[in-house]
């Protein structure tokens, strides 16, 4: 896509936040686009960030560290989110890469991570993926094991635990999902909620998303090779 169709996408998806938060009776300020740009060339990036978009998600570690990191020195403000399945052998290279890392499931990862952490001295911001519909093809931790899975990353890493982030079932009412996962927030007093999509962050907005991620929506359909699930 190219610079000026980035721009206008930016422009339509802010303008539609904006309805959708005013819809819901919420501070528009409340809510911060994160625009996906994986698989996307650094090019389109660029133009998101001359169009005033500083607020980035990547689900592979390579590929978010073969752009970023340039970028950062022409835009020191850019804030990068790992959105995807994270292997824990990659688990030092995120800690120096995000500032947020929205995939934390499973406590083998949470063991990665507080030593990778130590290791490199930065411990990005955490989301909790909890996997609402308990879908054996996803990552995230099942619903079931969530509270305590919340409750003992919280005891190891405190306040670095920001929220919880989901992807509700492809062909299922996300509403319900979107639901249960600020019914689950709420009870642990934790604030930021990532959930929503190209296709249904206006509903999540209602249900009390801080966080959408849009990606096609902005960028256009992602290239045919983008198969690979995990970081």
């Amino acid at each position: 896509m190219t610079e000026n169709t980035i721009s206008h996408a930016l422009k339509d998806i802010r303008q539609r936040i904006t309805r959708a938060a005013h819809k819901a009776h919420r501070a528009e300020t409340d809510i911060s686009l994160v625009a996906v740009s994986k698989f996307h060339p650094r090019d389109s990036v660029e133009a998101a960030l001359q169009a005033g978009q500083r607020l980035f998600g990547e689900n592979r570690v390579q590929e978010a560290a073969s752009k970023f990191p340039p970028l950062r020195e022409l835009w020191p403000d850019l804030k990068l989110h790992l959105i995807g399945g994270l292997q824990t052998n990659k688990a030092v290279e995120a800690c120096r890469l995000a500032d947020v890392i929205e995939s934390l499931d499973r406590p083998s990862l949470s063991e990665a991570l507080d030593k990778a952490s130590q290791k490199v001295g930065h411990l990005p911001e955490l989301l909790i993926q909890v996997n609402t519909g308990n879908e054996p093809q996803k990552f995230g931790i099942p619903l079931q094991e969530a509270d305590i899975f919340i409750e003992n990353n919280l005891k190891r890493f405190g306040s670095h635990v920001k929220g919880l982030m989901a992807i509700p079932p492809q062909h299922e009412d996300p509403q319900s999902h979107f639901r249960t996962l600020t019914a689950l927030s709420r009870r642990h007093g934790l604030t930021v909620l990532s959930m929503g999509m190209s296709a249904d962050f206006e509903e999540a907005i209602a249900e009390g998303a801080t966080l959408v991620r849009v990606g096609s929506a902005i960028f256009g359909t992602r290239p045919p090779f983008s198969t690979d699930k995990t970081l």
